[in-house]
């Protein structure tokens, strides 16, 4: 077995890539990664420089492990800047540091995707005795496989890597057959809070518009990226994607892309959008911005509108997106994630260990919590 380390995308043809693919995660896809790279959002400019791992044995694709190198912690969703501060006061460099992430994207997927046939285990333990020449070759400090799927936690855990458990909250499809029916899953209290919620978006003559990839067009484009951008100078920060980026997905991954567009009656220019990505189960939020601040505006286009599309589109699942308390009282479910960190300087692992099992105690604490919040007339097996 050995490693081969792709330094650009365009180094791996999209059949070869997509020999790795397992159903439709979009976040996986050649396209996603391409498009991030020809638009320049993963660059060594932004600090996301493509450093995608393939396993082979004898020639023989194993592994691939879509990857950035990376000289800071933006976009990444799992926080590490108290270890970063760590390494800069004993004198040390934490990056660039090697992470396993899809960018700017906290959704939990797929992360190291395998060949026919090839158990996991055996390619964590080779990663695992990889790392420390790889580190020494590529001079990376640490290594970061962010939002792993759950099905990959039970073999993560066998490895010496630091665990780090995080919270968010998704929304799951019991047959419902409208959004009423969801709401009779409620309790009284949170079916009229929701009713109330939507009747005043409702009372505003608001209309929302659903467009698929392939109706998008450069206008609604232009409208949406102005939208998305502002969430970002209104705090002072450039945005992370710039619209080459978005006019990429919507020309190469349409199927995958869908758009909400929220206008008043009568009027040219839109109010405020939401971008989605789905795949044949679930419908992932992701980016949203408004012309114009509007009373619980973000909850109907973000949420119940997301909620409406599942039901409507026989979806299952819905990733709204990171953190959001806000999101248990509207019918979604707290949910671990889980994250693995290894770390090259070895006089560092005792303290990440200890913060690593001090965090998930008071992570699982707050998830039992949580779970008690949970607005279900019977709570049962929500998931």
């Amino acid at each position: 077995m050995q490693v081969i380390v792709h330094q650009s995308i365009n180094h791996i043809t999209p059949a070869h890539w997509d020999n790795y693919l397992e159903g439709h995660y979009p976040f996986h896809r050649y396209q996603f990664h391409q498009a991030m790279e020809i638009s320049g959002c993963t660059s060594g400019d932004t600090g996301w420089r493509p450093m995608h791992i393939e396993i082979v044995d004898d020639q023989q694709p194993l592994a691939l492990i879509p990857g950035y190198l990376k000289t800071n912690s933006w976009g990444e969703y799992v926080f590490d800047y108290a270890w970063a501060d760590a390494y800069q006061r004993y004198g040390l460099a934490y990056y660039p540091k090697l992470i396993a992430a899809i960018p700017y994207t906290p959704c939990a997927g797929p992360r190291i995707h395998l060949a026919a046939k090839v158990d996991l285990t055996t390619i964590l333990n080779f990663l695992e005795s990889q790392m420390p020449a790889l580190s020494e070759q590529y001079g990376f400090s640490s290594w970061h496989w962010l939002f792993a799927q759950q099905q990959d936690w039970p073999a993560a855990d066998n490895t010496s890597w630091h665990r780090r458990l995080g919270c968010q909250y998704h929304w799951y499809n019991h047959g419902y057959n409208n959004f009423d029916g969801f709401l009779s899953s409620l309790t009284s209290r949170k079916r009229k809070m929701l009713r109330k919620e939507r009747k005043q978006i409702a009372a505003t003559g608001i209309e929302f518009t659903w467009l698929e990839g392939k109706d998008i067009n450069d206008q609604d484009l232009g409208h949406f990226y102005k939208c998305y951008a502002n969430t970002y100078y209104v705090r002072g920060r450039p945005p992370y994607l710039n619209l080459e980026l978005f006019r990429m997905l919507v020309a190469n991954m349409p199927e995958q892309i869908v758009l909400l567009r929220a206008q008043y009656p009568n009027q040219q220019q839109p109010l405020a959008y939401a971008w989605y990505f789905k795949d044949q189960d679930t419908l992932y939020g992701r980016y949203w911005g408004c012309f114009e601040e509007v009373h619980l505006l973000h909850f109907e286009t973000c949420y119940y509108q997301g909620i409406d599309y599942c039901i409507a589109h026989g979806l299952q699942h819905f990733d709204a997106g990171a953190q959001g308390e806000h999101k248990l009282a509207r019918g979604f479910i707290p949910q671990a994630t889980q994250s693995y960190h290894w770390l090259q300087v070895n006089e560092f692992n005792p303290a990440i260990a200890q913060f690593c099992q001090q965090e998930a105690k008071q992570v699982s604490e707050y998830l039992h919590w949580a779970d008690q919040q949970i607005p279900y007339r019977d709570k049962g097996d929500m998931t």
